[in-house]
């Protein structure tokens, strides 16, 4: 699959990581005072940590930031595959900004409302299914997939059914896209611990010479970079529905179009283990009648009321998922060597 030198895939990944950092940058200075200014506020939950009453009215859809910057970065570090035909970056993105629009409408639901519900959680879901499935028949048409699972580490691919393989698909996709909105939920941190995995598939596509693939990575990665200038402890603006599942949209897309699902478990590490702890919990409280394993959930939450701080916690997440990032790397660097 080694398509370009790596210079030139290295060259224009920094163009894109730079373009989507000014725009994300330009667009923050816009964007909230705008919302602002429409009182497009957080509502926050009244079952969380007290102290978190104090973030009461930050404005949401922060998401439009960073999503505006890979938009922009894309659309000229890409404009070159795009020309010649190569539209896995388009597909990605477009798939991407579906889930980036879903999550909008559930912020603005919110905002509308004045309450922490948005859509429901059948309505969400079933729209995240359907743009899972659609995404996934599309690449398959296109050429971009195959009914087969590569694994890490062994670099080896097992064939499976197809119908299988495409239910398999929009489950991940479906799971990671909700695992990095359950992620979001202290300052900085889906977008700290998404970094790593979005310089991940960038490095994978510079030693695979996938200048488009590594595009919009290197273009998320510049985009929350930027973010984090407004979006770090203490938050002047959170990324809300819009911004996580764009997000969850584009990583596991990217998983995808490389065709290494798998890689998700290790890269993304975090986001899963997280969901987990929201699992546990709930089937925990429920076979027991009221007991719980953690003092509260998602993880993250547990850990605040076991006294650390939002430091701490950008902190220690991200450097998590930054040995992930790299196991990764070694685990599936040669799977087209």
């Amino acid at each position: 699959m080694k398509e370009v030198s790596i210079v030139v895939v290295s060259y224009n990944l920094m163009i894109a990581f730079l373009i989507s950092m000014a725009v994300t940058v330009a667009a923050g200075f816009i964007l909230i005072p705008v919302l602002r200014r429409i009182k497009a506020g957080q509502s926050i939950r009244e079952d969380g940590p007290v102290w978190h009453s104090a973030k009461q009215g930050t404005p949401i859809m922060g998401g439009l930031m960073f999503i505006t910057g890979t938009i922009v970065a894309c659309a000229i570090a890409g404009f070159d595959d795009l020309r010649n035909g190569d539209f896995r970056q388009a597909y990605v993105l477009a798939f991407a900004l579906v889930f980036g629009l879903i999550g909008f409408t559930d912020d603005y639901r919110k905002f509308r409302n004045q309450r922490n519900l948005g859509l429901t959680v059948r309505a969400k879901f079933g729209l995240q299914l359907l743009v899972s499935a659609a995404f996934i028949l599309i690449m398959h048409f296109n050429g971009s997939v195959s009914p087969q699972l590569y694994i890490p580490f062994f670099n080896v691919d097992i064939n499976i059914p197809a119908p299988v393989y495409y239910a398999f698909a929009a489950f991940v996709m479906v799971g990671t896209v909700n695992s990095v909105n359950i992620t979001d939920g202290v300052d900085g941190l889906a977008a700290g611990v998404s970094i790593p995995v979005c310089v991940f598939f960038a490095c994978m596509a510079v030693l695979w010479g996938l200048t488009a693939m590594g595009a919009l990575a290197a273009a998320l990665a510049g985009g929350l970079v930027a973010f984090l200038l407004f979006n770090f402890h203490p938050a002047r603006i959170f990324m809300g529905d819009t911004g996580a599942l764009f997000i969850g949209g584009a990583v596991c897309g990217l998983a995808f179009a490389m065709d290494m699902p798998l890689i998700l478990i290790i890269v993304g590490i975090v986001y899963i283990v997280e969901t987990a702890s929201d699992i546990v919990q709930v089937l925990y409280f429920k076979i027991t009648h009221g007991k719980r394993i953690f003092k509260m959930a998602p993880l993250h939450h547990h850990f605040e009321l076991c006294g650390w701080s939002e430091y701490k916690l950008f902190t220690v997440y991200t450097l998590v998922s930054a040995l992930f990032a790299v196991l990764g790397f070694f685990g599936a660097r040669n799977r087209y060597i």
